[in-house]
């Protein structure tokens, strides 16, 4: 049997806020580390019937890109519920849902920038 491993390195300042996030996989082509400026990462406790999550995001993340992250997640999310479960009404309902949540977040923009 192969096993693979990630390796997930978080750099804190003095407040314990993330500064740096870097990523690598064993089995992935990138022979360094990889920056991100965010993550999320979440278990399945099946005895507990409860996700575990770390949510992380250092100071350098901006708001816009947060909203691209979210998006891009949700939408992510609902194409491996759709490959887990062929549902595609909840799988239309979900991505319907990122769209309508990513419309507002641009919308909002606009308004705050006049």
């Amino acid at each position: 049997m192969k096993q693979s491993s990630i390796s997930v390195d978080i750099i804190l300042d003095e407040h314990k806020v993330p500064q740096n996030i870097q990523w690598s996989a064993s089995d992935s082509t990138a022979d360094m580390k990889q920056d991100a400026r965010a993550m999320m990462l979440a278990f399945w406790d099946a005895a507990d019937k409860s996700a575990l999550r770390i949510d992380l995001w250092t100071k350098d993340m901006m708001v816009d890109e947060m909203a691209d992250f979210y998006y891009q997640t949700l939408m992510g999310m609902a194409d491996t519920y759709m490959r887990a479960t062929q549902n595609q009404e909840q799988t239309d309902d979900m991505k319907a849902f990122a769209k309508d949540f990513y419309k507002k977040f641009r919308a909002s923009q606009l308004k705050d920038a006049k």
